[in-house]
């Protein structure tokens, strides 16, 4: 359950809708929706709302507003570096979208140099073309104009991951959630790296990002698993159970019940009651093949060699290529 962590796609805050007229400003509070179709060409409620969807990661939604008030005003310094946060941290960005990124992050700093955002956009495209030399540069140029840019610090501890630095990497991260107690990424990117150092302490890291996020899945999940790793057996069941109570997402209501079937199969030595929960998880989905494979080895352990045969079948059916539940047919087979 390792995660390899390569980029982190930063939060941004949202701006202040301080341009435009006067009758905008007089009905801000109104939903950014409908100001926006009383208003479509406002480039301060684009702005606003472009970076709304980009703080919840909205990113291919965020650029048709971004480009939209960038097109409108592409001397509002504030409409460029939404543009380029956009194009910079969209799933689907090419290197000729970095490129492009790039280049508006070094327009607003011409005329903006102290703008910590700019500086940390910027740095995050030469860590994207591997320059870390100027993505410290310009992290570290950003620090020393603001020292609690929460921001910096994510990217830095990305890049130090990266280099395998899990030590610093683990220093900003913490310095991080330091300037922002609420900031939940923080707690599980440091639960995932304590995780990969097969360290308990990951348990109190995803529990801190769960208080934070209570209806997120995998956070819960991390927070159940983890227990289990290190030995809170009662503690991951009471939270699988919470998954497979409160999940609306099928995948972690089957790890829910696939997990409680594990520890009853190979922690408890309750056989049956394993099979049970394997079977629940197979109800929500029939091709969940890692169910199968405990289910033939439960029939095994019982001396059903005919239904641990028929449940290897079913792995290979679903996924042809799970070579252990064809050795362990074939070991069956020589056997009898």
């Amino acid at each position: 359950m390792k995660k390899t962590i390569l980029y982190f796609l930063f939060l941004s805050v949202v701006y202040a809708c301080s341009e435009g007229n006067k009758n905008e400003n007089a009905i801000q509070n109104i939903d950014i929706d409908s100001l926006l179709v009383m208003y479509p060409d406002s480039v301060p409620l684009l702005v606003q709302k472009a970076d709304t969807l980009f703080k919840t990661y909205q990113y291919d939604e965020a650029i048709n507003f971004a480009a939209k008030a960038f097109r409108l005003d592409s001397n509002n310094v504030q409409a460029r570096l939404m543009y380029a946060e956009t194009l910079n941290n969209r799933v689907t960005r090419s290197v000729q979208d970095v490129m492009i990124a790039q280049r508006h992050y070094q327009e607003v700093l011409k005329k903006d140099p102290k703008n910590t955002r700019a500086l940390v956009g910027l740095a995050s495209t030469y860590f994207q073309q591997r320059d870390f030399e100027k993505a410290f540069k310009y992290t570290n140029e950003a620090l020393r104009i603001n020292s609690k840019y929460r921001d910096a610090y994510v990217l830095k501890g990305t890049m130090f991951l990266l280099l395998n630095n899990k030590e610093k990497a683990i220093s900003s991260y913490e310095t991080a959630v330091q300037q922002d107690p609420n900031f939940y990424e923080g707690y599980f990117r440091l639960g995932q790296i304590y995780q990969s150092m097969d360290s308990a302490v990951c348990v109190d890291y995803f529990i801190n990002a769960l208080e934070l996020q209570p209806d997120n899945s995998e956070f819960r999940y991390q927070v159940a698993y983890s227990k289990q790793l290190y030995g809170d057996i009662e503690g991951a069941k009471e939270t699988y159970r919470e998954m497979v109570a409160k999940d609306t997402i099928d995948a972690y209501v089957i790890r829910g019940y696939f997990h409680q079937g594990y520890i009853k199969q190979f922690m408890e030595k309750e056989i049956d009651s394993a099979m049970i929960f394997y079977k629940k998880a197979l109800e929500v989905d029939p091709r969940f093949v890692p169910a199968w494979f405990n289910i033939g080895i439960c029939h095994e352990e019982k001396g059903n060699v005919g239904k641990a045969l028929k449940a290897y079948s079913n792995c290979l059916k679903y996924d042809p290529e799970f070579e252990k539940a064809r050795k362990r047919a074939n070991a069956l087979r020589d056997k009898q």
